[in-house]
């Protein structure tokens, strides 16, 4: 970033920055595992002044556990991207903050600074750590901290076998370790957004009580956190994106108003349009009310469009104080898991399956009783003219048992079960699982610990928050229709006028709803959620007016034994829904085969809705219809 001075440990002055018009903020990782070239392309590709990347999943912090002694406890293919751009950073002044530290930001620091003097560069290099409240958590419980599940209302018992919790952070000890003079910052757990707010505050000097603003860069980051993805990737029409061989990674231009525009690198794959932005606002969202350490969001609030070729403007986010308590991610240790899954062809699908589950079982001794929980999913072509699929999990506490005790007993079925039976994998080892424990605690309780170049740096004192938040609105349900009036009495004919016809009901059609809305889904610790927006009035005020939650279960019918609450967001177009509970104890450890709920919003996209044939005669749905037609679909 543009400075007058590199600035200097703690105790040194702060440097002095230049005002600043515009921040361009760029992304090279959505995950642990994203593609490993996005670094270079993103240093490379145009002009950048920070380079972001995300790899802390709610389940990486598990994985990270489980992989410590050969990890570091940090995710090591930053420091592979990072060999391939460093000295050009350094050199073009571009900012790397990443949360690729996970639960050792301290020992990425100091591998950073041993890459770099490899590289023969020089580099000030901070990490910010302090999230990480695992051995405090005894303490705590004794204080009277009761971490309840935010899930299930469940208190956390002082005997669960924890083993990993971690606050989230905000931006601010960010933007400090910037402040202190630090080029490269590594974080343990903070939010995704935080990787873009915390440049932001540290690039227009926001105080804590500028809301809006802040609340703009943390839409900005939640648009960008998940790399390819806004750009087109995991589209719901993804035939009109051009280049998806290759897409190109996002970048934000952020203005000290707060407002943004999203945009990529020319020539890059992929397409920004005001739908492949709304996907990603949508994504893993609950309520309009985006709560963050910094300031909440109201998704309620912005507004997005297009305003050139690939570049989207979002603008007039509103802003709110911060809740007074941080999201604490606490993962415990809850047994293993095994899958296997046996192919079916030909007819009387349902009577294979049962026969194949029936003897597998048998097999077992104690059969599903000697299992935490089972689970039996038939899916695939039932019809008998393709292929169908039968897989079997199980979860429970005995490693053997779970792991060849059960894959075994299925293999042990291959010459006496249904014809034409056989297996998609080889029989294999129990994976352990971990319960996912979405919790509070207060911010207060929390203090960001910060280091550059091996010196404290002071994290600047707590925002003011208030003791209470108010609830996330949510749609009431559809009142009942009132009693019709009586009819009024016909008039007289009048013999010096024509009759006239009756007014014509609208035509009606039946068409699939991916004709007509969008998806998006994901997970949410044990909920999901489910992004839905239209790219049409007409079919948008439809969808946020009539499409309600009985609409929804009859689309999504997995959905039909949960809760679930609906969350219209007109000024997006759209209505989030999010099914409570369906995922279990999330995504480390439930048997679904769909565990994060990626593929949710497709299944319901697939149900066919009964609405005016004037939503298909002009316009996208037009033309999706058609293809569907041509397509025989």
């Amino acid at each position: 970033m543009s400075t007058a001075s590199t600035g200097g440990g703690a105790g040194d002055q702060p440097p002095v920055r230049e005002p600043r018009k515009v921040l361009r903020v760029a992304n090279c990782s959505g995950f642990f595992g994203d593609r490993l070239s996005a670094a270079r392309e993103m240093v490379e590709g145009g002009p950048i002044d920070v380079l972001t990347g995300d790899w802390l999943a709610e389940l990486t912090m598990y994985i990270l556990h489980k992989t410590r002694e050969r990890s570091g406890g940090y995710a090591r293919t930053f420091l592979q991207q990072l060999e391939e751009v460093l000295p050009t950073c350094i050199e073009r002044g571009i900012t790397i903050v990443s949360n690729a530290g996970g639960l050792n930001p301290e020992g990425l620091a100091t591998a950073v600074r041993e890459l770099a003097r490899r590289q023969g560069v020089s580099v000030r290099v901070a990490s910010v750590s302090g999230d990480d409240i695992t051995a405090r958590v005894p303490d705590l419980l004794a204080a009277g901290n009761q971490f309840v599940n935010l899930d299930t209302g469940q208190p956390l018992a002082p005997d669960a076998p924890l083993v990993t919790a971690n606050a989230y952070l905000g931006g601010r000890p960010i933007a400090d370790a910037l402040d202190a003079g630090a080029q490269v910052v590594v974080t343990g757990r903070v939010t995704d957004a935080s990787l873009t707010v915390g440049p932001a505050l540290h690039a227009f000097g926001w105080a804590d009580e500028d809301y809006d603003a802040i609340a703009g860069a943390v839409v900005a980051g939640h648009v960008i956190e998940c790399g390819a993805q806004c750009c087109g990737g995991n589209y719901a029409f993804f035939e009109e994106i051009p280049d998806t061989s290759r897409i190109g990674f996002p970048l934000a231009e952020l203005y000290p108003d707060g407002s943004s525009v999203i945009t990529k690198h020319p020539g890059t794959g992929g397409a920004l349009t005001v739908g492949t932005v709304t996907a990603q606002l949508l994504y893993e969202i609950a309520g309009p009310r985006y709560l963050s350490p910094d300031a909440v969001a109201r998704f309620d609030t912005m507004a997005v469009e297009q305003i050139g070729p690939d570049r989207v403007r979002i603008s007039k986010v509103e802003g709110e104080p911060p809740p007074s308590t941080l999201k604490v991610t606490a993962n415990l240790d809850a047994g293993w898991r095994n899958s296997m899954t046996l192919a079916i062809t030909g007819s009387r699908v349902e009577e294979k399956a049962a026969l194949a589950a029936a003897a597998v079982w048998e097999g077992i001794s104690g059969g599903r009783t000697a299992f935490a929980e089972t689970a039996e999913d038939l899916s695939g072509d039932l019809s008998g003219a393709g292929m169908a699929f039968l897989r079997l999990a199980v979860r429970g506490e005995d490693a053997h048992a779970v792991g060849r005790g059960f894959s075994g007993a299925v293999v042990e079925t291959s010459l006496s079960s249904y014809p034409g039976i056989f297996f998609t994998s080889a029989p294999g080892n129990a994976q352990a699982v971990a319960r996912y424990w979405p919790t509070t605690i207060a911010a207060r309780d929390v203090t960001p610990r910060i280091e550059c170049e091996g010196q404290p740096v002071a994290a600047s004192p707590p925002t003011r928050r208030p003791a209470t938040q108010p609830p996330d609105p949510v749609a009431p349900p559809d009142p009942p229709a009132p009693p019709a009036p009586p009819a009024p009495p016909a008039p007289s004919p009048d013999p010096a006028r024509p009759a006239q016809p009756a007014a014509a009901a609208e035509d009606m059609i039946t068409v699939p709803l991916w004709v007509l809305i969008g998806g998006r889904s994901g997970d949410k610790g044990g909920d999901a959620n489910v992004g839905l927006w239209a790219d049409t009035e007409p079919v948008a005020r439809w969808l946020c007016d009539s499409f309600d939650v009985a609409q929804f279960k009859e689309a999504l019918p997995e959905s039909a034994p949960f809760e679930v609450s609906r969350h219209p967001l007109p000024n997006l177009r759209a209505v989030n829904f999010v099914v409570r509970g369906i995922l279990g104890w999330g995504v480390a450890s439930n048997l679904r085969l769909d565990t994060q709920a990626k593929g949710m919003a497709e299944r319901l996209r697939s149900h066919a809705v009964r609405v005016p044939a004037s939503f298909v005669e002009r316009g996208a749905p037009a033309a999706r219809r058609a293809a569907a037609l041509t397509a025989g679909h």
